[in-house]
């Protein structure tokens, strides 16, 4: 069994509400960043993380990520390092409105898009997903290695790393997920291997108050 100086925790922090009147996927799309609502959740995240011995905080390029990533960094006294590999899922839908009976969903001209559900065939294949993920992790556990690391991601990139830890299928019903604004899914090695998952919702109770997001 390894010692608690072998010990390394990543959390896969998904960044907060965004401010989104007109509710679009917005995917990877610039200027997008978090309502005063997603700024407090970001804090809440800070809030549950302080006590934590933090060294490393990584976040998605996109400005939204690099907000939630922020008062965690600050908390540390430590810098955000931005890694693409922690981006948004590519999809093909992105910038459109996409709930169930609205918008581009129910357009024939879309529906060629949809025939595959298992890959999937609107956007980055999950399996690709899953591979950035896992080398993100893997660098980030390195380098905090013996300590804890913060990435700051998305939703599906999140729930998709979680799923391969898990060794569970990719595929799957995205109201599924459990990886809900700003939650925490905290991955435990001991050395090298993968010891437990944890998920946590530090913004609970504030997501009664979330309006409903696309994307993430």
């Amino acid at each position: 069994m390894a010692d608690a100086g072998d010990r390394t925790v990543v959390h896969l922090l998904r960044h907060g509400e965004v401010f989104n009147p007109e509710g679009v996927l917005y995917g990877r799309l610039p200027g997008f960043y978090l309502s005063d609502l997603g700024q407090q959740m970001a804090v809440r995240a800070a809030d549950a993380l302080a006590d934590h011995d933090i060294t490393h905080v990584v976040s998605s390029p996109m400005e939204r990520a690099q907000q939630t990533a922020a008062p965690v960094a600050e908390r540390h006294g430590l810098a955000i390092e931005i890694d693409p590999l922690l981006i948004e899922a590519d999809n093909i839908f992105e910038g459109q409105r996409v709930s169930v009976g609205d918008g581009v969903l129910r357009q024939p001209k879309a529906w060629r898009h949809l025939y595959n559900p298992f890959r999937p065939s609107w956007g980055e294949p999950y399996v690709e997903v899953a591979a950035r993920m896992h080398t993100a992790i893997d660098a980030a556990r390195e380098k905090a290695r013996g300590h804890e690391a913060v990435l700051v991601s998305h939703q599906l990139p999140v729930w998709i790393a979680r799923l391969a830890a898990e060794k569970r299928r990719l595929w799957h019903d995205p109201r599924s997920r459990q990886c809900t604004l700003a939650s925490l899914t905290s991955l435990t090695y001991d050395g090298d291997q993968l010891a437990a998952i944890t998920y946590t919702e530090p913004s609970r109770d504030l997501l009664v108050k979330a309006s409903k997001i696309a994307g993430a």
